[in-house]
């Protein structure tokens, strides 16, 4: 029986091993994700273009409240926008959507143009379709490259913890257009590898 127990252990760990080696080497097959286990970890490195339509019937960002200084204020103070925009995998805002973000900024800062951000990116393609990684923080969008944490999710992505690294790819004002680039960094737990006691 003892010698049962310990080839049945053996079995386990030795199954474990080569699909979390298996799980490392086989890609995604999806350009925007890459994946790697530690441990009862996985560190996921996603990466989006963000289309951010300001104006127009496809319109995806709304101004929603603002303050009374708001439209004096160099740094736009005050001002509220929702938006619900689409993610690709490239810049070429027809290609396949693969993630929505949504979410609301607030112009916070008095003297540096900053905004409070609370966003979910919802993705919709992939292994990790349904899922949700929710970011929140300080963007100092004049900043050539801003770093946000990433401070939860669902689905795979339960108590992820990370950041992520934004850049602005391009920006229209008078189309009213934005591409932001999005590179998330995400710790979760690989909940597949927990052996219940």
């Amino acid at each position: 029986m003892k010698n049962q127990t310990t080839l049945f252990l053996l079995s386990i760990i030795s199954y474990l091993l080569i699909a979390t080696h298996a799980r490392n080497q086989i890609p995604t097959g999806e350009s925007w994700v890459r994946t790697a286990v530690r441990g009862s970890e996985s560190i996921a490195k996603l990466h989006f273009y963000v289309h951010d339509v300001r104006a127009g019937v496809d319109a995806t960002l709304y101004r929603v409240a603002n303050a009374s200084i708001t439209d004096t204020s160099p740094t736009s103070f005050g001002l509220v926008n929702v938006f619900d925009d689409l993610a690709t995998a490239d810049p070429d805002i027809t290609a396949p959507q693969i993630a929505r973000v949504q979410g609301t900024t607030a112009s916070s800062g008095l003297e540096i143009q900053a905004v409070t951000i609370n966003m979910n990116f919802y993705i919709t393609s992939g292994e990790f379709s349904g899922s949700t990684v929710t970011i929140a923080g300080r963007n100092p969008v004049r900043e050539a490259s801003r770093e946000l944490s990433i401070i939860g999710g669902t689905g795979v992505f339960r108590s992820a913890r990370g950041h992520a690294i934004t850049t602005t790819y391009l920006h229209d004002p008078e189309a009213n257009y934005s591409i932001l680039e999005y590179t998330l960094y995400v710790t979760y737990t690989n909940e597949s590898l927990w052996i219940d006691m």
